[in-house]
């Protein structure tokens, strides 16, 4: 038997497998409580696209027409061994320019991605809980003075996932 060449670990022929993450496929409700008080309601759909390279997360705000939409995804680069996310929502291209990069804690079931901003840093947390099997996703930010909560989404299932 001939020498077999390395599993790629990036480019096409890699696909990007994650047990964290795929907790997080399906279909949630969430609600998200703002740092002012205020309160939303999106719902979001995850699913592994571009062959398996990024889970994309697509938010979108319950109201009628919709106020808010956001899709996410969610890379790895494996050279850097770091998560990548890349954040495009209505807001337009100033506060999609940023790309976060993340680290797993693997003990606290959560990834912590930075934006380093140009008005500041920008930190979101998805986090997982075994024992509900539900997520949460906290963002923090910080500009002159210290980290300051920008939100919490709390995520439930809408539809049973496999």
């Amino acid at each position: 038997m001939g020498a077999q060449s390395p599993t790629p670990t990036d480019g096409a022929e890699a696909k990007f497998e994650d047990p964290l993450l795929d907790k997080l496929v399906g279909n949630w409700r969430v609600a998200r409580k703002f740092g002012d008080g205020r309160i939303a309601e999106n719902t979001l759909r995850v699913g592994w696209v571009m062959n398996h390279q990024f889970l994309e997360l697509h938010y979108l705000d319950v109201a009628t027409p919709p106020q808010y939409e956001a899709m996410a995804f969610i890379g790895f680069d494996h050279k850097t061994s770091r998560y990548v996310l890349h954040w495009l929502d209505v807001l337009g291209g100033r506060t999609s320019e940023t790309l976060g990069y993340g680290t797993l804690d693997e003990a606290a079931h959560t990834i912590y991605f930075i934006f380093n901003n140009p008005d500041g840093q920008f930190m979101n947390a998805y986090a997982f809980d075994p024992a509900t099997k539900n997520w949460t996703s906290v963002m923090r930010q910080k500009s002159k003075g210290p980290w300051s909560l920008f939100g919490e989404d709390k995520l439930t299932p809408l539809a049973s996932r496999p």
